[in-house]
C-alpha cells in the first residue's frame, strides 16, 4: 500500500490546475491532495461561488428536491450567453449534459468536474468550445446517497478516504430507474432532460471487478441499438472518445469489463446493449446519445479524477465540434420514430457466439481452491504485468424483436392514471377517449404462463409473461387513454407498454393483479359443475378422457378440477388479460386537449 500511495500524492501534485489554498473554487480534494471528497454542502458552495464568480458563464440552479429535502443542484456553463434552454435552442447551440454521482460512491465525476471548470474558466486564453455549446453539470445526482459517507462503502476502491453509498435514501438504484421512473430523484431528472434536451447525456462512474491495467471504459449508444442512423455518429463518438484518452496517457475500452463468466479471466468479456432502465439503454429511446464512463476501481482517486476530468473535456470539444451535425440526425431520427408503427422493434439485444481474441492489459493471475469459500478463486498480482489473450464476443443482434402497432395503444380507464404519469413522466404525449365505443377492433394480450419473481427487485416483484396478442373487439370506456407511435418518444412507449419488454410497466410488476386470480369455485361446487358438463357436452368429455392420459394432470385434482372451471360461464375473462390493448387505427372519439 505504500507504492499505492506515494503514486497518488505524485499523481495529484501533477494534476493540472492545482490553485492557490486560497482560491475559494479549490475543492476538499484538490486540497487534500485527492486523499478525500467533500460533502455536499460543498457542491451547495461551489455551485453558488462559480456563479457569482462567472456571472455571465455560469448559472446555479436547483433541478428537484430529494426525499430527505436536499436540493439537487445543477451548473449551466457556457461562453455563449445562452444560459437558458430557450436561449440554447434559439442561438441552435447543442447541449451537453454531465452528470456525476449517480452511485454517489463513485464520485470522481464531481471532483473532476469542478475543477475542469475552474480550469476553463479561469484560464488566460478561452477555450472556444464554451462558446459553441451549453454544458449542463450535474455534480451529484445521488444526493442522499451522497451523505450516507463511510469509509468501506466501496472496499474494492482505492480513494477516497470516505465516499457516499450507492442508492438513496428510500434504497433505490438510480441507475436502475430510468425507463420506470419511480423515484422523486429520477423524475427530477427527466424534467431537467425535457427542458435542455441534451445531445449527449454522460453518466460518470467506477467500475467494480477485476485487477487489470486498463484504467477507463466508454461505452456509447445508439452503436448497436435505437435509431440505425444515428449508429455510425455514435460509433465514432465511442472510438474517438477513446482515442483522445490513449493520447493523454489512459488504456481505455470501448465495452464494459466484465467476465463472461464470474471471476474468470480466461472467459472473456461480451458486449451488449444495456436494457433501459440504465442512462446508456434509455437514451437511445429519445434518439439522443448516452455515453457511460466507467474509471476502474483499483486505480488510484488522484488517477481516477485526472482519467475523467480528460473525458469530460474530450468530451467538451467533441460536442462544439460536432454537436450541429449530432442536432440533425437526432432531428431525423425524431422523424423516423414517428413512423415507427407497424414496423419491427428491437426489446433487447445479445452477444452473438463469434468471438475475437483480443490483447487485454492484465496481470498474472493464479485460480486456486479457496479456504473460504471452498471453490476456486482468483487472485492477482499486479508486480507483473501481463497480457491475456482472452476471446470477446462483440457481435451484438437484436434478441426480442416485437411489431409495434400501427396506430398506438389503449389504456382502460382503470389503468390510466398509473399509466398517464409515467408516460408524461418521460414527455410521451397521448389523449384522452371522451367518448365511450362499443367493439371497438384491438389486439388483446392474454398470459398463458406468469412466473413472478420470488424476491423483490427495487422494491417490485417482478412479472415474466408468456403469451400472444390476439384480435378482439373490446367495449372502450370514456377515459380511456390513446397512446400514439406518431411520436419522436414513440420507442419509449413501445417499451413501456410492450408487456414482453425487459423494462415494461409489466415486467416491474405495475400490474401483478390482473394476474391473480380473485374468485374461486368450492371443490363439492365444482363437483357437481363438472359431472353436469360432463353430461351435456360429449365433445368435452372426449377432450377431459384425453387430458387423463397425461399422469401429472391425472394426479392433480386441482388441474382437474380447474379443467371444468375455465370452461364454465363463470370463469374471470379478465384473468391473465394484460390491462392494455393494441389498435391500428386512430380512435374517433379522443380530446386532444386532455
Amino acid at each position: 500500500m505504500m507504492r499505492v500511495a506515494c503514486l497518488a500524492s505524485l499523481i495529484a501534485l501533477s494534476l493540472p490546475g492545482i490553485a492557490a489554498a486560497t482560491d475559494p473554487l479549490r475543492t476538499v480534494a484538490e486540497q487534500s491532495g485527492f486523499q478525500r471528497t467533500g460533502r455536499y454542502d460543498e457542491v451547495i458552495a461551489l455551485c453558488e461561488r462559480f456563479a457569482k464568480t462567472f456571472p455571465e458563464h455560469v448559472r446555479c440552479d436547483a433541478f428537484g428536491k430529494t426525499p430527505e429535502g436536499r436540493p439537487m443542484q445543477y451548473l449551466v456553463v457556457s461562453r455563449s450567453g445562452a444560459m437558458t434552454p430557450e436561449a440554447a435552442r434559439e442561438k441552435g447551440l447543442p447541449v451537453l449534459l454531465v452528470q456525476g454521482g449517480i452511485h454517489a460512491g463513485e464520485i470522481d465525476g464531481k471532483d473532476a468536474g469542478f475543477q475542469l471548470l475552474r480550469e476553463l474558466l479561469t484560464a488566460r486564453k478561452p477555450d472556444p468550445a464554451l462558446e459553441k455549446l451549453v454544458l449542463v453539470f450535474i455534480p451529484v445526482f445521488n444526493v442522499d446517497g451522497h451523505e450516507r459517507f463511510g469509509r468501506w462503502n466501496r472496499m474494492n476502491q482505492r480513494g477516497p478516504e470516505e465516499m457516499g453509498w450507492r442508492t438513496t435514501a428510500q434504497n433505490f438504484n438510480l441507475n436502475r430507474d430510468y425507463l420506470k421512473a419511480e423515484t422523486p430523484e429520477m423524475h427530477a431528472m427527466l424534467g431537467l432532460m425535457g427542458h435542455w434536451d441534451p445531445v449527449l447525456y454522460v453518466d460518470l462512474h467506477v467500475t467494480d471487478g477485476a485487477q487489470f491495467e486498463h484504467d477507463i471504459s466508454i461505452q456509447v449508444e445508439p452503436v448497436h441499438s435505437g435509431d440505425a442512423t444515428l449508429r455510425a455518429a455514435g460509433r465514432a463518438l465511442r472510438d474517438d472518445t477513446a482515442a483522445a484518452l490513449a493520447k493523454q496517457g489512459s488504456l481505455p475500452l470501448t465495452f464494459y469489463p466484465s467476465f463472461v463468466v464470474n471471476d474468470d479471466p480466461a472467459s472473456g468479456f461480451a458486449d451488449t446493449v444495456a436494457p433501459p432502465r440504465f442512462s446508456t439503454g434509455y437514451m437511445p429511446l429519445r434518439n439522443r446519445f448516452g455515453l457511460l464512463v466507467e474509471t476502474h476501481s483499483w486505480r488510484t482517486y488522484p488517477e481516477r479524477v485526472r482519467t475523467t476530468r480528460n473525458t469530460v473535456l474530450n468530451l467538451i470539444h467533441l460536442t462544439a465540434e460536432r454537436g450541429a451535425s449530432w442536432r440533425q440526425l437526432q432531428a431525423g431520427a425524431d422523424q423516423r420514430a414517428a413512423a415507427l408503427g407497424g414496423s419491427e422493434v428491437p426489446l433487447d439485444y445479445h452477444a452473438t457466439d463469434k468471438t475475437r481474441t483480443i490483447d487485454f492489459r492484465g496481470y498474472a493471475y493464479t485460480r486456486t481452491p479457496s479456504e473460504i469459500s471452498g471453490v476456486l478463486m482468483t487472485r492477482y498480482d499486479e508486480t507483473k504485468p501481463q497480457i491475456w489473450k482472452i476471446p470477446l464476443r462483440d457481435e451484438v443482434v437484436p434478441g426480442t424483436v416485437v411489431t409495434a402497432p400501427k396506430a398506438g395503444y389503449i389504456v382502460p380507464p382503470a389503468h390510466a392514471r398509473l399509466v398517464g404519469e409515467k408516460l408524461a413522466a418521460h414527455g410521451v404525449q397521448f389523449q384522452v377517449i371522451d367518448t365511450a365505443q362499443t367493439k371497438a377492433p384491438v389486439s388483446v394480450f392474454r398470459a398463458n404462463r406468469v412466473k413472478f419473481s420470488s424476491e423483490p427487485n427495487e422494491s417490485h416483484h417482478r412479472a415474466t409473461l408468456e403469451g400472444a396478442w390476439k384480435a378482439e373487439s373490446r367495449d372502450i370506456a370514456a377515459g380511456a387513454l390513446f397512446v400514439p407511435l406518431s411520436q419522436a418518444k414513440s420507442r419509449i412507449a413501445v417499451h413501456l407498454l410492450e408487456p414482453v419488454a425487459g423494462d415494461s410497466l409489466a415486467a416491474w410488476g405495475w400490474f401483478n393483479g390482473n394476474f391473480e386470480q380473485k374468485e374461486y369455485m368450492e371443490e363439492y361446487v365444482a363437483e357437481a359443475i363438472a359431472r353436469d358438463m360432463l353430461k351435456k357436452d360429449a365433445a368435452l368429455a372426449a377432450e377431459f378422457n384425453r387430458k387423463l392420459e397425461d399422469p401429472e394432470f391425472a394426479k392433480d385434482r386441482f388441474a382437474r378440477l380447474s379443467f371444468f372451471a375455465q370452461r364454465h360461464t363463470s370463469w374471470d375473462d379478465q384473468l391473465n388479460l394484460y390491462p392494455v390493448y393494441r389498435t391500428d387505427v386512430v380512435p374517433a372519439a379522443v380530446d386532444a386537449n386532455k
